[in-house]
């Protein structure tokens, strides 16, 4: 039997995930999907069945966010939500019972809203969906985050975190556009994605846990952009707006949760605490590196609120 390359595993993978959802499911980013080249190494655990299995989580953490918030659909959490949902959303309890009603009730009120997926990664069990979220037209919306953990084929336990788009930006980029080249939103190769966790993670280590700014020399491109609102662009902008941060806040705490990667894109999503005896904010981190160095980041900021509607925090 010949063996598969890696584009006709991706082009299996995007059939099968259309196979089991149908057409409409699978997202631009998944049928698109990048393809190596032949001669590429293939890292263990990116093999035939592993593809079809992140591009059906993919399909599906579309389909659920497209059909329950843009369509109201409870047919959707039926099929793909299973029902002990877990929930850290504070504003939701658990239960797929909660999200139908969640759906039905948000497109009554706001019937023209839109999820504006941006991004779409998947590692091991978790997909993680960078999107823009507009519940009424003409506005520009929140930057959202959404993260699910998958059991079973079905969606078990979802994360998000989402901040409002501001009208002005300190380094004049927007919240989602990819300025980096290639300028593609869809991750890159999948031999890519071990080497370049591994290299985010030593990275967001020694800059945000440790507060090293030495960290930026190491890790950081010549190229650098950066798509929060607040910070400057380019590597002066990420040491000087850092460094004021960490003057600012010296007892600043960052603890990651959990870290998805997949090609040239790494999440990590944390809870950043300013001062000692604060709630602090739930933070996802999106990376995107190239030849071994960061180029690109983007990321979104939410207060962890004092009550919530679930006993499961939002990490």
């Amino acid at each position: 039997m010949t063996p598969t390359t890696p584009a006709r595993r991706v082009l299996l993978a995007a059939l099968a995930a259309t196979a089991l959802l149908g057409t409409a499911a699978v997202p631009a980013a998944v049928a698109a999907a990048p393809t190596t080249p032949h001669s590429a190494p293939r890292a263990v655990g990116h093999g035939y069945g592993d593809g079809v299995r992140l591009a059906y989580q993919k399909a599906v953490a579309v389909r659920v966010l497209k059909g329950v918030f843009e369509q109201g659909d409870t047919k959707v959490v039926d099929d793909f939500v299973r029902p002990d949902y877990i929930q850290h959303n504070p504003l939701a309890p658990n239960g797929s019972e909660t999200l139908k009603q969640l759906g039905v009730g948000l497109h009554q009120q706001f019937p023209d809203a839109k999820y504006d997926v941006k991004r779409l990664i998947s590692e091991g069990d978790l997909v993680l969906v960078h999107s823009n979220v507009v519940v009424t037209p003409g506005t520009r919306g929140q930057a959202v985050f959404d993260i699910f953990r998958f059991q079973g084929g079905k969606i078990a336990e979802h994360w998000d975190a989402g901040q409002d788009v501001p009208a002005t930006s300190a380094n004049g980029n927007d919240m989602f556009s990819t300025v980096s080249s290639p300028q593609t939103s869809r991750p890159g190769p999948a031999w890519l994605t071990a080497y370049n966790k591994e290299l985010v993670t030593k990275a967001f280590d020694q800059l945000l846990v440790r507060k090293d700014l030495s960290a930026v020399d190491r890790y950081w491109g010549a190229e650098y952009h950066q798509h929060n609102p607040t910070i400057a662009d380019g590597v002066a902008g990420v040491k000087a707006g850092l460094g004021g941060y960490f003057e600012a806040f010296p007892h600043l705490s960052v603890s990651p949760k959990r870290v998805i990667a997949e090609g040239d894109l790494v999440a990590v999503h944390s809870h950043y605490v300013n001062a000692p005896g604060e709630r602090g904010q739930a933070v996802v981190d999106l990376f995107r590196v190239r030849d071994g160095k960061i180029v690109e980041h983007w990321d979104v900021l939410q207060d962890v609120p004092a009550t919530s509607a679930n006993d499961n925090t939002m990490f």
